[in-house]
């Protein structure tokens, strides 16, 4: 090719003329054509032919048809990278005044189903956490005593029972975010 750093970009043999149709030719991006640009200029067929096999202008447009395709690939990889950030700043948010809802929980106005239920979605996002399978979540979720039936427990060991489980909740999302319990 010519001396020119990029394919698409003037070439030191190209008049204006040439390089000006060679732009019309690059522009029409999928729909380009000798006889499209001969038209929008008003230049003879020939002369654009001419112009198109001298300036190589099918390789040209191709390459710049791939520079273009990779910066929009980089558009798409920041933008994801933009959204991702910004998710991540509002979890963190949501995660804080959840946390801080949960310090003030009064353990007497949960049902035993109520319980269960916290338990299960704790296990399930400290699971999601660290990685672990979902369905071990789900079988984990429904062994051991964390779904002991609480109903024959009396007010005051209910109130010890969600206590401690209040604990261990606050234990585990100090421990997912970074902190030490």
């Amino acid at each position: 090719m010519a001396d020119s750093a990029e394919a698409w970009e003037r070439q030191p043999s190209e008049s204006a003329a040439a390089w000006e149709a060679f732009a019309c030719y690059r522009d029409l991006g999928l729909s380009r054509s000798i006889g499209k640009v001969a038209e929008r200029l008003a230049k003879s067929r020939t002369l654009i032919e001419r112009w198109s096999t001298t300036h190589r202008w099918v390789l040209r447009a191709e390459a710049w048809d791939r520079e273009q395709d990779r910066l929009w690939r980089g558009e798409q990889q920041q933008a994801a990278r933009e959204v991702a950030r910004r998710h991540a700043r509002l979890a963190s948010a949501a995660q804080s005044k959840i946390v801080a809802q949960l310090q003030q929980l009064d353990p007497a106005r949960l049902s035993p189903s109520d319980v269960i239920r916290w338990l299960e979605v704790t296990i399930r996002i400290e699971r999601q956490a660290y990685g672990m399978d979902l369905a071990d979540a789900a079988a984990a979720a429904s062994k051991g005593p964390e779904t002991a039936d609480v109903s024959s427990l009396t007010d005051e060991e209910r109130r010890a029972r969600m206590e401690q489980l209040r604990r261990e909740l606050e234990s585990r999302i100090g421990t997912l975010g970074g902190e030490q319990p």
